[in-house]
């Protein structure tokens, strides 16, 4: 079974005024960690950046958090809507990896992290969250995320890849 794992708005003009640095780094390790475990094993990383109202003067404020790590061969899809499936190519993308499991990271939980998770299992696709791997402004939405949705470990995420 192929995985990918979406890293979901993971940006300096959407993260890092809204978050403190210990929330940052603590969900990034273990983000990392299941990237790397993927990477090296022949599955897939996609980085999904929100752009809606970006324009080029500011498109720093965009990138991708330096806390994430990035690697040449990831993927990177754009998206305006909260559901990063809404009005791009992710579906396709996924598809033409041969992707069955979707694990989904990233901010924010009670946003464009669950419309994500929603959209992927709309699609077919088998999406769980990754436990520690999401952030939001409202503690209350991460546990009830973790609570109603299906939850991945990175333990458990390094059984079924190695």
């Amino acid at each position: 079974m192929k995985v990918g794992l979406l890293i979901v708005d993971m940006q300096e003009s959407i993260v890092r005024k809204k978050m403190d640095r210990t929330s940052i780094d603590h969900a990034c390790e273990y983000i990392n960690h299941v990237a790397n475990v993927l990477r090296s094993n022949d599955h897939t990383v996609v980085h999904v950046q929100d752009v809606e109202g970006m324009e080029e003067a500011a498109s720093d404020k965009y990138r991708i958090i330096p806390e994430v790590d990035v690697n040449e061969k990831d993927l990177t899809v754009t998206k305006e809507a909260s559901n990063a499936f809404w009005q791009t190519d992710l579906e396709q993308v996924l598809k033409s990896h041969g992707i069955e499991l979707v694990i989904i990271s990233g901010f924010a939980a009670e946003e464009c992290v669950l419309f994500t998770y929603n959209g992927a299992m709309e699609r077919g696709f088998r999406p769980v969250m990754l436990q520690n791997g999401i952030l939001s402004t409202h503690p209350e939405a991460v546990t009830s995320t973790y609570r109603d949705r299906n939850v991945i470990s990175y333990p458990v995420v390094d059984y079924l890849i190695q």
